[in-house]
């Protein structure tokens, strides 16, 4: 999973970046105008993953992992600016973005218009985001008129019907209404996978809040569809990271704050995403799996690897909870709480799973 870190300039998103990753990037690092941006893997927070290795002493432990990008700021100067090629690298190919939005007053770092208004910034950012969906969408249709010309049949059918849903969204993105705000059905959505639609991912709404705020964070509304708002202290939290664990927790239980960053992050990211975990067990490796939320047995054995899909015969299910009951699978099996499933079983959060399979 690939998250964006995106937001204006001195947002303190990097900040962020260094909180969430325990990481010690240098937070002025994008003024010179050099485009270096930060990235790291953190792995996915999962108690049950120490539990299952009590059980079994595995030769491997392997967490779900975060891939971070935090990219070079938006200057907030010019609405309307097409953003860059390196820019829409990065964060095209993100599964989600997390929006750095600032609250905190700081003389020490200013603000590029002046004044800290987190409603004014959230919506200019936004802006470039639909700005930039609405040039790659005027540039495909462009396009397609001309190949419409050149094209008959069925080849003719499924670029009208692309050419009638990009008309379609282009008048919302007109309108200032991000992608994610409409329907699209699995066809629709077929037909545009390919393009970097800023507008179109869930978004993580981060209120960077200063540290007199955290008793009584500001409410920030964000009416739309695949979003979430969640306040921190980025400046807090980084300091958090640099602490041992016991000064980290003793500091925290001060300013009343129940967990850190990367844990409130990555389960409201999770929650965002429709995503769950499921986990397999064995001397070897105990390792944690990331499925979309109602995926089936097939499915969830794809992931592992394609031969699993392709193959599958059925998949033995247990769940955490009576594994560590029974101490393992042969255990669970002997008790009758070891399942039988087929393909389109639905996988539920923490289920331990085998897979039986045949190529």
């Amino acid at each position: 999973m690939k998250i964006a870190i995106v937001g204006l300039s001195n947002s303190g998103k990097t900040t962020v970046f260094n909180a969430l990753t325990r990481g010690t990037a240098e937070t002025a690092a994008f003024t010179s105008g050099r485009f270096e941006p930060n990235l790291a893997s953190v792995k996915v927070p999962d108690p049950r993953l120490d539990v299952l290795a009590e059980i079994y002493k595995p030769l491997k432990l392997t967490a779900a992992e975060v891939q971070y990008v935090d990219v070079n700021g938006f200057k907030g100067e010019e609405q309307g600016t097409e953003l860059s090629a390196e820019i829409l690298g990065y964060i095209g190919t993100a599964d989600a973005l997390l929006h750095v939005v600032r609250a905190f007053e700081d003389e020490k770092v200013p603000h590029p218009s002046g004044v800290v208004n987190p409603e004014a910034d959230l919506a200019g950012i936004d802006f470039e985001l639909i700005f930039s969906d609405l040039r790659i969408i005027e540039r495909r249709l462009e396009r397609l008129e001309k190949d419409l010309k050149k094209t008959s049949g069925q080849e003719k059918n499924i670029k009208i019907a692309e050419q009638d849903l990009l008309f379609r969204l282009k008048e919302a993105l007109e309108e200032e209404r991000p992608i994610r705000d409409l329907e699209l059905s699995s066809q629709e959505e077929k037909l545009i996978r390919g393009y970097p639609l800023l507008s179109k991912k869930p978004v993580l709404v981060v209120l960077n809040i200063g540290e007199e705020q955290i008793s009584s964070p500001p409410a920030l509304e964000y009416d739309h569809s695949k979003s979430l708002v969640v306040p921190l202290s980025a400046k807090i939290e980084e300091e958090l990271t640099q602490l041992e664990e016991s000064d980290a927790r003793e500091f925290m239980e001060s300013l009343r704050i129940e967990e850190p960053a990367r844990d409130r992050v990555i389960a409201s990211t999770y929650a965002l995403l429709g995503l769950i975990s499921f986990l397999t067990v064995g001397e070897d490796e105990v390792r944690a799996w990331t499925i979309r939320q109602g995926a089936v047995a097939v499915e969830a054995g794809g992931v592992i690897h394609s031969d699993i899909e392709r193959g599958f015969i059925r998949a033995e299910v247990v769940s955490f909870e009576d594994l560590v009951e029974s101490g393992s699978m042969a255990g669970a099996r002997k008790q009758g709480l070891l399942r039988l499933e087929g393909r389109q079983y639905v996988l539920q959060d923490g289920d331990i799973s085998h897979f039986l399979f045949n190529v």
